[in-house]
């Protein structure tokens, strides 16, 4: 039991941390209160009424984002195929190989369509 009091001394530090800086942050801090202060907030574009019909709804930036997550999901099967590199052998070369083609296949393919383009 004796090995969770630090952990248990952490936790109570970082809650006593907290609940200080919260406290001191209502008490302390300017109050200047209006109404673009409390409205909801997205960034890129300005929320604005649908029209009737329906109407366009650019989606650009959620491709994106979509695009980066894929991409950097890449890092994330890249990393253990490093860590063991050496053990792997012939086989593990040949198949970052083919998934590192595959990858780079689905990105080009995504330039070439203007996936990339911001303007």
């Amino acid at each position: 039991m004796n090995l969770y009091i630090p952990i248990v001394g952490m936790v109570v530090l970082a809650t006593v941390f907290v609940a200080v800086s919260m406290t001191l942050s209502v008490l302390i801090g300017p109050g200047r209160k209006n109404r673009a202060k409390y409205d909801s907030y997205e960034c890129g574009i300005q929320p604005t009424p649908q029209p009737v019909g329906g109407g366009r709804f650019p989606v650009k930036y959620y491709v994106i984002a979509m695009l980066f997550i894929v991409f950097d999901i890449e890092i994330v099967f890249l990393y253990p195929w490093a860590v063991t590199y050496h053990q792997l052998g012939l086989f593990g070369v040949i198949a970052i190989i083919s998934f590192i083609v595959t990858v780079l296949v689905a990105y080009f393919y995504v330039k070439r369509r203007g996936g990339l383009d911001w303007d």
